[in-house]
């Protein structure tokens, strides 16, 4: 038992461990966006796939003996592929779309592994059974739980925060090498064992949960019992209801991602959730209880439409909350039906690589289909949409009360408890006003909550005083009352009425260009949003179009940078583009140079607004990634002599981690004038990141003057938090800078140098 056990729980720790390390190591290389980590799940989900079709075929198709001699020789090959760091070779230095890119890297460097590892569970159960006929292998389930568990929480909180990356690389190729020791060793067991070929009847692994509790062949199959085979509407749910599961986990995690960070551990939480309802789910069927958890569903798809209409105005540990519960119940209620309609141990096989396939399905949705045909993110509202037909469908096919009832009462509940929501976030004149104005505003959702409220109450009357009537009425009322919903949430206007000019998506996130007041030709003016996140607004009126606005005024950091930098010509870099704002501060001998990653931000800025035109300095737009660009100019003999350098390109709400370590500081010093100044950009709703910039500069040993401007004299100058940093002491005493510079912080604790090696934004949240 223990080579078999150190096995699955060591292959189960990898896996799962090895996910957002090799995240991170690729991050910085894409623009630090939230498409980054998209795409390494779907690629994790597809080889997961073929390794569970891996484990299962050599099952069933070779001799035990020849498994052994074929799973030994893939160990030894996944071993010549260590180190797992990926080469520079592998920077992009295209521009466009680069998920195609990171799909062929994460092959090349950590494919063949991840594949061995992936098949780990049903392979060594099903050897286990071969060198341990009539004992149960399914004491392993605990090992493998808890090995996946242990991997994804100890990784923010502990290996993140306490070694560098490359020291984790280290680790993890160790343990690969551990863990294929005790594999050669249980093939060595297996290859003693000249028996013929036992059929699998281990349950392997779920997708994304390479070795978690499946139902045992003891319990009595709900799909009809051990002998009923599963119909083609059961097969077809196998593959749905993992599928939905699978696109609400990376629609959640692309939310929280866009509105707070891209960082690990707002990858891990949403991945442990999932990870964790199936644990429960197929532990038993007790955990799982079909009324209590619809209901708990409609109820919470209410919260998260109106903390995600509240967008920034949310507190973040709310929007953390809020997502995360939801989506755990959701997974639970596609888990648990799923555990419902668990076959005969014979076709256990085929039954898990259905949900494995349909895990692979809703990353290649996600991560592939839905940024070609949305330029908005609208795989939450449909992944919601789908699973409550879902429940539509089921409450349909089973006839279930309890469903119908809880579906109901969580409908009704919505009606009163999204009032109160709603008022927390608004300056609400009253919680009458505010019911009625929800009723007014929400009438089609409140009439679908209604008719399956009385669809539910004459389903349960009708069963017993009128025989005549269907019993499936319920559940067909719910599937037209969920169709509805759905038109309602696709034509569900963001924004209210505000005319949008413009809404694209690509790999980097969505962009969209409101138009407000657009009768009033003195007040009518153009506003990006960035996910939620404004990226700079500008009047239409030609004399009003030139003025500074949101983080740029004139009182802002980078405004009294600007002013007091001496007179033309003068040398600026620009890291973002955004609306191209900060150009109207150039002057005609200025020569401007703008680092933009995102062409349809360079599409928008030129379409839609005119700062780039009107500005009186030489600009230049280079596209790709700033820090890659500029790492390229200098192999080129070309650095830019800047006299300053603008740190304002976001990602999500902060600056990418990769343009604050020490190397990328150490490289634009090489692109600065000895005098030069560095405005960092440090405003921020979740993260203190000041003192990340000042770690960096003590260790640079340069100056700093932290500004934080909160006056707001008009209603488009925002507060803001910049951070110049200098060799040159002069600059940053005059009298325009240090007058306003913030004291000194006090320190309380050690403040860890960020590096290409090491980072955490988790030590940071606020």
């Amino acid at each position: 038992m223990l080579p078999f056990a150190l096995s699955i729980f060591t292959g189960a720790f990898l896996l799962f461990q090895v996910q957002p390390l090799i995240g991170k190591y690729i991050l910085p290389w894409f623009g630090g966006g939230p498409g980054v980590w998209t795409t390494c799940l779907l690629f994790f989900q597809t080889v997961l796939l073929g390794g569970y079709a891996y484990a299962h075929f050599t099952a069933t198709r070779l001799t035990p003996r020849r498994q052994a001699v074929v799973h030994v020789v893939l160990l030894g090959l996944s071993l010549l592929l260590l180190p797992i760091t990926p080469a520079d070779s592998w920077k992009p230095d295209a521009l466009g779309n680069p998920t195609w890119h990171i799909l062929l890297l994460l092959l090349a460097t950590i494919g063949l592994p991840y594949f061995v590892l992936s098949s780990t569970g049903p392979l060594m159960q099903q050897w286990f059974s071969v060198t341990n006929p009539g004992t149960s292998p399914y004491r392993l389930y605990a090992l493998s739980n808890a090995g996946s568990l242990l991997a994804l929480l100890s990784y923010p909180v502990f290996f993140e925060v306490k070694f560098p990356r490359h020291t984790q690389s280290i680790f993890w190729s160790g343990g690969l090498v551990f863990f294929a020791l005790c594999a050669g060793y249980c093939a060595w067991r297996v290859w003693r064992h000249a028996i013929p070929a036992v059929p699998v009847t281990a349950a392997p692994p779920l997708p994304l949960v390479p070795d978690e509790s499946a139902a045992t062949p003891a319990e009595p199959s709900t799909a009809g019992g051990d002998e009923t085979l599963p119909s083609a509407v059961d097969k077809l749910l196998w593959v749905a209801l993992p599928a939905v599961a699978s696109i609400l986990l990376l629609a959640t995690t692309n939310k929280l991602s866009q509105e707070v960070a891209v960082i690990p551990f707002l990858w891990v939480l949403p991945l442990s959730l999932y990870l964790l309802s199936f644990i429960i789910s197929f532990d038993h069927a007790r955990w799982y209880h079909r009324g209590a958890f619809s209901g708990l569903l409609v109820l919470g798809i209410a919260v998260v439409f109106q903390v995600q209409a509240a967008g920034n105005d949310a507190p973040m540990k709310l929007q953390i909350a809020a997502y995360s519960a939801v989506l755990f119940i959701a997974c639970m209620v596609c888990h648990g039906e799923l555990y419902r309609m668990k076959p005969p141990p014979r076709q256990l096989t085929a039954y898990f690589l259905s949900i494995s396939a349909g895990g692979a399905l809703g990353g290649f949705l996600v991560a592939i289909v839905a940024p070609a045909i949305f330029n908005d993110y609208r795989e939450l509202e449909l992944g919601y949409w789908l699973l409550t037909y879902g429940l539509g469908v089921l409450c349909f096919r089973h006839r279930s009360r309890e469903m119908a009832l809880a579906v109901a009462v969580g409908a009704l509940a919505m009606v009163f408890v999204m009032p109160w929501i709603r008022s927390y976030f608004d300056d609400s004149p009253g919680l009458g006003t505010e019911m009625l104005e929800f009723h007014r505003d929400n009438a089609l959702i409140i009439l679908a909550g209604v008719a399956v409220v009385i669809a539910t109450f004459f389903h349960i009357r009708t069963l017993s005083v009128m025989p005549g009537f269907h019993p499936r009425m319920a559940g067909f009322v719910m599937i037209i009352c969920v169709l509805v919903g759905a038109v309602v949430v696709v034509q569900w206007p963001e924004g209210g009425t505000v005319p949008v000019l413009s809404a694209t998506r690509n790999f980097y996130g969505t962009l969209k260009v409101y138009d407000y007041n657009a009768d009033d030709e003195e007040e009518r003016y153009r506003l990006l949003l960035h996910g939620a996140t404004t990226h700079g607004l500008q009047f239409v009126n030609l004399e009003r179009s030139v003025m500074p606005t949101t983080y740029y005024g004139e009182n802002s950091g980078v405004g009294l940078a600007l002013d007091n930098l001496g007179e033309a010509p003068r040398r600026i870099g620009i890291v973002g583009l955004g609306t191209g704002s900060l150009l109207i501060y150039g002057r005609p001998a200025d020569y401007m140079r703008v680092y933009e990653i995102n062409p349809a931000v360079h599409d928008i800025a030129r379409s839609h607004f005119t700062y780039l035109e009107a500005s009186p300095a030489r600009v230049d737009v280079v596209m790709g990634d700033a820090r890659l660009t500029m790492e390229r100019e200098l192999a080129g003999g070309q650095p830019q002599h800047f006299d300053l350098l603008v740190l304002d390109a976001f990602s999500s709400d902060a600056i990418p981690v990769h343009l604050l370590t020490q190397e990328a500081f150490e490289l634009y010093l090489q692109h600065l004038e000895p005098d030069g100044v560095i405005a960092v950009h440090v405003s921020n709703r979740y993260l203190r990141l000041r003192p990340v910039v000042e770690r960096v500069a003590e260790h640079l040993q340069l100056h700093v003057a932290v500004i934080y401007d909160d006056y707001e004299p008009d209603w488009w100058i925002y507060a803001t938090s910049w951070i110049l940093v200098s060799k040159n002491e002069a600059f940053l005493a005059q009298p325009a800078i240090a007058d306003v510079k913030e004291e000194p912080e006090e320190e309380d604790g050690a403040r860890p140098l960020w590096t290409d090696d090491y980072a955490s934004l988790y030590s940071i949240l606020k």
